[in-house]
């Protein structure tokens, strides 16, 4: 069924079973990575499967979902966004089953690579959706919620596979995505709206660079973040520099490139994608070493853990809705940066933690940094994607993704890296680390008031 191209978003019933639609499908594909780290020693003991080999159930779901982030944006651009989100949300679906079916360690290995690229349709193009959907006086308020599904989703994946895996086995982790990704996908054949298509066709040469580039640059630094053979880590890096150096030489000149060189011309595009990785950097970084922080400095259980580490999605979960809307009125340059100088404010607090801190001292301590990231997201989102004409929303919302894997997974390895300095003061390292990314995040979203804006009509 084709639905027409909106003038100026959606209104009305339309407009809120499209929002729901992406809510549930970003919010799945985003949960998925957290439960399946928090329930792998589940997984690896019902399938006789090592630790080692098990790490793939994980591994396996972000390997195909950043090596096709941008050859579906780049494929939504000619299709059309909403085909892409759609077939995405039920071939995220249609594995979520396979993974509750399988039965070896090999199968749902299988199974979680054809949901990666599954969750990579939903994912690639669900901010260029969001464009739109909401008429452009309520984009700031449309990102926001994203990034408050996002964080939320990302953050209570461990609470959820708790509570699951407490009543039942861990095939109900991914059995309860069936129910509610079919309801997503009946609503988005429903009531999402087409889009403008592009004249280029689709580059498998870059497809393929791209694939290499950011598979091997995941792989190398997952495997350092593991203290690998070293030899192993170096080839892997080598190929990705490689195969990036060709990526970026076949991307010049192409009137639409799979990797948006093109935007990356725009100063408010480029520092915008700058921030957005400092955030996750950091963001990456605090998550990984604050439950070994509060476990082995701390000496705290790990329910103790799970119940500190709350504070940080709560507040994001109530400062998001609050700064998307203001970044309607207000430049996102100076809400993203004061959102930043917040988070690292707060990560510098825990980092300076007493030896014996008291529980309310370290709540108030991980409200601060919720508040700041959940402050920042919503306004350098709209940033990004307002900086793109609307042809070229599929490059920009493929890259506010593609930045997210990136800097996460740039933070836990250098997570690794400080407790190779220093197993007792690696946590507290991992953290001041944390705290100088978020301030050079802010510093770089400031100078966005000096850069040249590009706004552009629907």
């Amino acid at each position: 069924m084709s639905i027409p191209i909106p003038e100026d978003g959606l209104r009305g019933v339309r407009l809120i079973s499209a929002v729901a639609t992406l809510m549930i499908a970003v919010g799945l594909a985003s949960l998925d990575t957290s439960i399946a780290n928090t329930a792998l020693p589940t997984i690896a003991l019902d399938l006789n499967a090592t630790p080692a080999d098990s790490v793939w159930v994980v591994n396996a779901y972000q390997l195909a979902l950043v090596v096709s982030l941008l050859p579906f944006a780049s494929l939504g651009e000619i299709i059309g966004y909403r085909r892409v989100y759609v077939w995405g949300l039920a071939v995220f679906t249609l594995a979520s089953l396979l993974c509750a079916l399988s039965w070896s360690l090999p199968t749902l290995t299988a199974a979680r690579i054809i949901q990666g690229f599954g969750a990579s349709g939903v994912m690639s193009v669900n901010t260029a959706l969001i464009r739109f959907i909401y008429p452009s006086r309520m984009l700031g308020r449309g990102v926001g919620n994203n990034a408050l599904v996002v964080a939320v989703s990302t953050a209570i994946g461990p609470t959820i596979a708790a509570g699951i895996l407490s009543v039942g086995n861990w095939q109900w982790l991914f059995a309860i995505n069936v129910p509610l990704g079919v309801v997503a996908v009946v609503l988005a054949l429903r009531v999402l709206p087409d889009t403008q298509r592009g004249q280029h066709r689709f580059d498998f040469g870059s497809a393929a660079l791209n694939a290499m580039t950011f598979g091997f640059l995941i792989f190398g630094i997952g495997e350092g973040a593991h203290q690998a053979d070293i030899g192993v880590t170096a080839a892997a890096l080598g190929i990705a520099v490689v195969s990036g150096v060709a990526l970026i030489h076949r991307q010049l000149g192409l009137p639409a490139p799979m990797l948006p060189v093109d935007l990356y011309r725009r100063p408010i595009f480029a520092l915008s994608s700058l921030t957005a990785l400092c955030s996750f950097s950091a963001q990456g970084l605090a998550f990984v070493s604050l439950p070994f922080y509060f476990q082995t400095v701390l000496g705290m259980s790990a329910v103790e853990t799970g119940l500190l580490l709350t504070p940080w999605p709560v507040m994001t979960a109530f400062a998001a809705p609050i700064a998307g809307p203001l970044s309607d009125r207000y430049p996102p340059a100076v809400l993203g940066g004061i959102g930043l100088a917040v988070l690292g404010l707060g990560l510098s607090l825990i980092a300076s933690l007493p030896d014996h801190p008291g529980t309310v001292g370290i709540v108030w301590r991980m409200m601060i940094c919720g508040a700041g990231f959940g402050f920042f997201q919503s306004p350098n989102l709209r940033a990004i994607m307002s900086s793109a004409p609307p042809e070229r929303s599929g490059g920009a919302s493929g890259i506010v993704a593609t930045s997210r894997l990136v800097g996460q997974a740039l933070g836990a390895a250098l997570v690794a890296l400080c407790f190779g300095i220093s197993m007792r003061n690696g946590p507290s390292l991992a953290l001041a680390m944390a705290a100088a990314f978020s301030l050079a995040g802010s510093a770089v979203s400031f100078s966005r008031l000096v850069a040249k804006p590009a706004t552009f009509r629907r």
